[in-house]
């Protein structure tokens, strides 16, 4: 089960202190949403953040572009250091097919993400080509809100067609993840847990990035077992 707080709720003036204190927690990956004001309404980090961060840890960091042009910014935040990028679906499938090999020829591992309201076959014709799926489990643009129920079979669904067809990207959920949620997530598949209030709020990070991985890898053993 793979963690990954998110750097939007951690304190804003001391980014380098929050990725040291995410790593000392170990954390699997670092989060960071990356918002443009267009395709979402809120503004958040640039790639000189991610550069920041990047001195400062030596973990995994996980790239969220909800930006309506991301092909202009894969190039820059992969010089800053991301070594993971997430696209969105709701570009449309002929640009999704263009930002996925634009990313694999920066070498990157491919990540596409799919909001609330799109339904989950629009992912589908790009399962064998990408490395995450990430099924956003709120609205995108703004951090501390409550997680949506019905994106559960969306988790489902993608975790149905992976074992199907013998694929092996990761199933990641976004939004409003606690140790319970996590728990419902990982009963449907889920494998990559985002979360910002959830975890970087805990007085004790550490302990509460060990539980959240516990109760996830608990829940999903459950949802296998499940008839």
């Amino acid at each position: 089960m793979i963690i990954a707080p998110s750097l939007l709720a951690g304190d804003f003036g001391k980014f380098a202190a929050e990725a040291r204190r995410i790593e000392k927690a170990k954390a699997d990956w670092i989060h960071l949403d990356i918002m443009d004001g267009h395709f979402v309404p809120n503004i958040s980090f640039g790639p000189e953040v991610v550069r920041v961060v990047r001195k400062e840890t030596k973990i995994p960091l996980d790239i969220h572009l909800m930006c309506s042009r991301p092909e202009i910014l894969l190039e820059p935040f992969a010089k800053a250091g991301a070594d993971r990028m997430t696209v969105h679906i709701e570009l449309g499938a002929a640009k999704v097919n263009d930002l996925i090999w634009k990313i694999r020829e920066l070498k990157r591992p491919v990540g596409l993400a799919i909001n609330p309201p799109t339904v989950i076959n629009e992912v589908e014709p790009f399962l064998d080509r990408i490395d995450l799926l990430l099924i956003m489990t709120v609205n995108p643009g703004f951090g501390g809100q409550p997680f949506i129920h019905e994106t559960l079979p969306k988790i489902q669904q993608a975790a149905a067609w992976r074992g199907r067809k013998r694929l092996n990207f990761h199933i990641e959920v976004d939004g409003g993840i606690t140790f319970d949620t996590a728990a419902e997530c990982a009963r449907c598949g889920a494998d990559a847990f985002v979360s910002g209030t959830g975890l970087l709020k805990q007085a004790r990070l550490k302990s509460a990035i060990s539980k959240m991985r516990q109760i996830a890898a608990d829940a999903y053993v459950e949802g296998l077992n499940r008839p």
